[in-house]
Parts: C-alpha cells; structure tokens; sequence
C-alpha cells in the first residue's frame, strides 16, 4: 500500500490487524451471541461452543476451536503449496485467533435483523480491509485452495461456496431455522460490503498492462500469481513505436497484490482493470 507515491509496508499489517478485529467483534459480539452462523471456520467455532455448553463451561471458546482447525490446514498447506503461499494467511489467522481470545462479547442487540446487519456491516468492513493489506485469515479460504489442487475441475470460489454452505445448513439444525435465513441475510451483506471496500471487485477482474518492460510484468503474473497472461501487439498512436500490450483475468484478491508488482517493476506502466463477469477455463469457472 502507498501514500503519496512512496510504499508504506506497516500499513498492510495495520489493516490487517485492524480489519481481523472488526471480524473478531461480529463473531463474538453479533453472530455468536445470537447463534447465527454465517459459515467458515468462525461458523464452525460457534456450532462447537455450542454442542460443548455443559460439558466445558460455557462451552469451547470460539478461539480454541479456530486455532485448533487452523494449525493442521496452515501445515498442509505448507508443505503442498510453500511457505510463501501462506506466510500473511498466518498473520491473519493468529490476529483473528487473539482478538477472539481478548475481546469481550457485547450483545448489540437482540432483534436478528440488526444483529444481521451489524454483523454483516462490520465482518464485511474487516474482509475488506485484511484483504486490502494482502492477507487472508486461513479457514475455507485456504482450505479450498488446498482442495482445489486435487479437484481443478472446479474453482476456489465454487468450493468454498460449497463448505460454507454446508456449515449454514448444520447451523440451521443447531439453532433452528429463523436464525439461518437471518444468518443467509448477513452472508449476503458481508460479500456485498466486502467487494465495496476493496474497490467493488467482483469474482474476476480483466487486466490490461502497457509497459516498457512485458517480458519482466509477464514472468511476475505467471510465476507470483500463477496466472495466463497473453501478450498483444499494440501501436502507441501519438508516439508511432510498436508495442506488446498484456492482457490477464485475476481474481479480486490477486488485483491489489498485482498492482502492486507491477508498481514495482515498471512505475510508469499504464494499467486498466475491468470487471470479467463471467470467465471460463482453468483456475476459474469450467465451462
């Protein structure tokens, strides 16, 4: 992230940690007080505190069960896809785990419309803002990106979908069936705020990249992100040169960290960034 043209590296640490805080506070203060769950491994968290109420307390804190799911997933994920694949999932995770361990729980409200709605607002602010810092909090996240590598015939989002899901309709056992359609409501606040903060990134975005140094912007999307990029001829029109225009799809988390490598290569690189609404082939939707 920048400010005035110069890289600030701290401020991506910043919101993360802020942004797993807003997440902490929906969880324990909205979503857990009014036994919603919205899926993930938060989701997860609530339905075991739940089913151990008697047994341990007031049940396993939300905390334990989010660190005890993570550590085995992060080790996976570690030795199949590398360490640098989930270094700042791992800030992320640990910052969700500690706010989960030190905030208090407030009941905001006890009507489910505005618990939703709180909720909703306030988990979607913190999505945005930890993705914005580059990072990911681990859960279906990264599971589905582990689960992906053996099943690429569908795509992270659509796998994640599916877990989520699932957790949502086990919540609907748990904790009956109103408290799921608010549940359904604040999911859909959540993606919807989300995608606003970080610029209203949909799934996909298209990118088109004109610089002086293609072969170096090119070795960075194939290698970094793991993505196809096609290079074009182009002709700069007012300067009459030849040029190699390059065009790529991403996904909404990858924009902010490609932007930000191509800032790096070649700061004078002229970028546009479209939304792809619907995109077939490898890595994204199957045909």
């Amino acid at each position: 992230m920048k400010i005035a043209g110069k890289k600030v590296w701290y401020l991506e640490y910043i919101l993360i940690i802020v942004g797993t805080g807003l997440m902490a506070t929906a969880i324990t203060s909205c979503f857990d007080a009014a036994g919603m769950v919205t899926g993930g491994f938060s989701g997860i968290a609530i339905l075991v505190k739940s089913w151990t109420k008697g047994l341990y307390g007031d049940g396993i804190p939300l905390w334990v069960t989010n660190l005890v799911l993570n550590v085995p997933l992060f080790l996976l994920a570690a030795k199949i896809k590398g360490f640098k694949f989930v270094k700042k999932a791992l800030l992320g995770d640990l910052s969700l785990t500690i706010w989960l361990a030190i905030l208090p729980a407030w009941k905001l409200s006890g009507d489910f419309l505005l618990v939703a709605l709180y909720g909703g607002l306030l988990q979607g602010i913190g999505i945005g803002f930890v993705f914005l810092g580059g990072g990911t909090t681990g859960g279906t996240d990264l599971l589905a990106a582990i689960i992906q590598k053996y099943l690429n015939h569908y795509s992270i989002a659509q796998i994640m979908q599916f877990i989520d899901g699932a957790v949502v309709v086990v919540g609907m056992y748990v904790f009956g069936v109103e408290r799921a359609l608010y549940a359904i409501i604040a999911v859909f606040l959540v993606t919807k705020v989300s995608d606003g903060i970080i610029e209203g990134l949909k799934f996909s975005k298209s990118v088109y990249i004109i610089t002086d140094k293609p072969d170096e912007v090119a070795k960075m999307v194939m290698e970094d992100l793991d993505r196809g990029i096609t290079g074009i001829s182009a002709k700069g029109m007012y300067s009459g040169t030849d040029k190699l225009m390059l065009f790529c799809v991403v996904g909404k988390k990858e924009l902010v960290h490609l932007k930000e490598k191509i800032d790096e290569i070649d700061e004078n690189a002229f970028v546009i960034v479209g939304d792809a609404r619907e995109v077939h082939g490898e890595g994204f939707i199957e045909k």
